[in-house]
């Protein structure tokens, strides 16, 4: 079987490899790509994959957006961080799904589906997805990280996420209990992942959630000064242009 990964975190894209090959070590994998564009180049240079694992929220677009520039008859299995509602979309689409970080018990069961039924697939239709996803109201954001830590992987809830920093063009994680875990995402990624009624960009260097804010103090330039928990290993500020959409996002 020679199957394609489209998967921005590089992380998740080795994992999503390491499973495949324990399940089958003759599975090929012909490429992982982190981008609608390196995806699409690929699917117009290369013969047809016979899966396709596709991460709904790509380095510069949605997934979806694949489709609308090449045509692509492979059968698909999404990787999402969707909630329980747009899971049912992708049921009722006939469009396999798997949880991030994917368990080894779904992937199986996932191919297991996709062989029993490959012969009768034939190019989804996306559109009521894509629908549901660009939909303000009804937007999806992270709700877990996966962490390397040494040889082990870590799955952080968001909800344990006190704020975000960039540090020699490394971003790392800072949990409520004061662990620092690297991450492979940029901040503006991050911005793009997280719910923006709990985490605010305050500056280049930190991304915030509402809950870390333990005192704001006025700053000379118009800027703010943040006192966060856990204490960070620098002093944290609120640039000055972006003091006010920061006091509208505390006043929402």
């Amino acid at each position: 079987m020679r199957v394609l990964i489209v998967e921005d975190e590089n992380l998740t894209a080795r994992r999503l490899e390491g499973q495949l090959l324990k399940y089958d070590p003759s599975i090929e994998v012909l490429a992982k790509l982190p981008s609608v564009a390196k995806a699409v180049d690929w699917l117009r240079t290369h013969p047809a994959p016979d899966l396709l694992f596709l991460d709904i929220h790509l380095e510069d677009d949605l997934g979806f957006r694949i489709f609308e520039q090449v045509q692509v008859s492979t059968p698909v299995i999404f990787t999402t961080a969707y909630d329980e509602y747009m899971i049912q979309a992708f049921k009722v689409n006939s469009i396999d799904y798997l949880l991030k970080p994917v368990n080894y018990d779904d992937l199986v069961a996932a191919i297991e589906k996709y062989k029993a039924l490959r012969q009768h697939f034939a190019a989804p239709d996306l559109s009521a997805l894509l629908q549901l996803v660009t939909k303000p109201s009804e937007q999806a954001y992270r709700d877990r990280f996966m962490v390397s830590i040494g040889p082990k992987l870590r799955s952080v809830e968001v909800s344990d996420i006190a704020y975000f920093f960039l540090e020699e063009k490394v971003v790392f994680l800072t949990t409520q209990q004061g662990s620092m875990l690297p991450l492979e995402y940029s901040l503006d990624k991050l911005t793009q992942l997280l719910n923006p009624r709990q985490f605010f960009r305050v500056s280049r260097q930190y991304l915030v959630s509402l809950g870390s804010i333990d005192s704001i103090h006025t700053y000379s330039a118009g800027k703010l000064r943040l006192e966060l928990r856990p204490t960070p290993r620098h002093e944290v500020f609120v640039s000055g242009d972006r003091v006010t959409d920061f006091k509208d996002w505390l006043g929402r």
